[in-house]
């Protein structure tokens, strides 16, 4: 038996935030990150909305970029505290995915970390509480999706929890809070958003269901995400939707090793963090081409629904040209030494993230199996830049 699903209610269009007016409960815990929702008005604008409802509110801030277990508990604790029927997470995919995991430690206090790390095996939530979610980035789509990424710092690993427990009840999709996003978050949120739509086409978990909404998003992202880039706000708001289009479509399908990869080398090296969408945009090409061997013609779907044509293997190669024409015009870097790694770091360090990554929850559904032997030689050529040919 299979399994589809997407928030109750997906609200979108601009002002769409008002629906918060309409909410029945009595109290509502808002989930935050670093402070630009506050800074551009739009906490107020819920608080205010939520006032209108009755619903009486309490912050937690300052959830940091990827963020961490202790975060979590923390977050946790304060729910256990003030007991909300409605969590709310506003901001990018960061609250978001810290929300999604305070609730499960909100309803299940004895509940370990290590118990959610095994995928769909989440106790059943909404015992005390419903969420809603606003994101305010056009990338992870965590608002309509059944997963949430929370880091371990003391491992250095970054854990993909899965559970269709952590769907949201509620989405908002409001383009007005996506114009806030600066230039480098922009592109790197839609190069995240045409990776989960083209990983759930090609994943060996697709579906009737998930094909056209992942189809629908790759079209949209190649055609706007440039101009969204460039301050364009029409195309910044069919971005927010394109992004939430890919996340249904991921949601249900699941993703591959591009993802595989981003998750274990996110937090791996000294030279600082790679924002995950940026990691996601320079490996994708070299996956494509990995994976073709056994995808070839899916691949070639997607490049010839966007106009490409010739042979399966021609349209491969011309939509990987197509991907690295637009990191260059959102001035992503080819491969990650041009992005900074330090080489001596990376080749002492890719054996054991090589093992990581295929021990990845997103490894699964990649439709071609791959061994860490295969997975060191692969994250070399997008060390290095060199053809994969295996």
């Amino acid at each position: 038996m299979n399994r589809f699903t997407l928030p109750r209610d997906i609200y979108y269009g601009k002002g769409s935030m008002e629906v918060l007016k309409t909410l029945t409960g009595k109290k509502a815990i808002i989930v935050l990150g670093g402070g630009s929702m506050k800074r551009f008005g739009f906490v107020d604008k819920a608080l205010a909305y939520l006032k209108e409802a009755g619903i009486e509110t309490q912050l937690f801030e300052n959830v940091e970029p990827d963020p961490s277990v202790e975060t979590v508990m923390a977050g946790a604790k304060a729910m256990r505290e003030f007991e909300p029927d409605w969590i709310i997470s506003m901001g990018g995919g960061s609250p978001i995915d810290a929300a999604k995991a305070m609730w499960v430690f909100y309803e299940y206090p004895d509940a370990k970390f290590e118990d959610l790390i095994t995928p769909f095996s989440f106790p059943t939530l909404r015992t005390k509480a419903k969420f809603l979610a606003i994101p305010s980035t056009s990338g992870t789509a965590t608002e309509v999706t059944a997963f949430s990424v929370i880091t371990d710092y003391a491992k250095g690993i970054k854990y993909p929890l899965a559970d269709f427990n952590i769907t949201p009840d509620v989405a908002v999709v409001d383009p007005e809070l996506a114009e806030t996003m600066p230039k480098t978050l922009t592109a790197h949120t839609g190069m995240d958003a045409l990776t989960h739509a083209i990983e759930a086409y090609v994943s060996t978990l697709h579906t009737p269901f998930t094909d056209p909404l992942a189809l629908k998003a790759i079209h949209m992202v190649f055609d706007y995400l440039p101009d969204s880039y460039n301050g364009d706000m029409e195309a910044r708001e069919q971005m927010h939707y394109a992004q939430c289009l890919a996340g249904m479509a991921f949601s249900n399908a699941l993703l591959g090793i591009v993802h595989s990869m981003a998750h274990k080398t996110g937090a791996a090296f000294s030279t600082g963090h790679i924002p995950h969408g940026c990691a996601n945009a320079i490996y994708l090409p070299y996956v494509i081409k990995f994976n073709a061997k056994a995808a070839e013609g899916r691949y070639a779907d997607i490049a010839r629904s966007v106009g490409i044509t010739g042979t399966d293997a021609e349209c491969v190669d011309a939509l990987c040209k197509k991907i690295d024409e637009y990191n260059v015009k959102l001035n992503i870097p080819k491969t990650l030494k041009e992005f900074g790694i330090n080489e001596e770091e990376f080749l002492q360090k890719v054996d054991s993230i090589a093992e990581l990554a295929v021990g990845d929850a997103c490894t699964g559904s990649n439709p071609r199996p791959i061994t860490p032997a295969e997975m060191a030689e692969l994250l070399k050529c997008c060390y290095y830049g060199t053809p994969v040919n295996f």
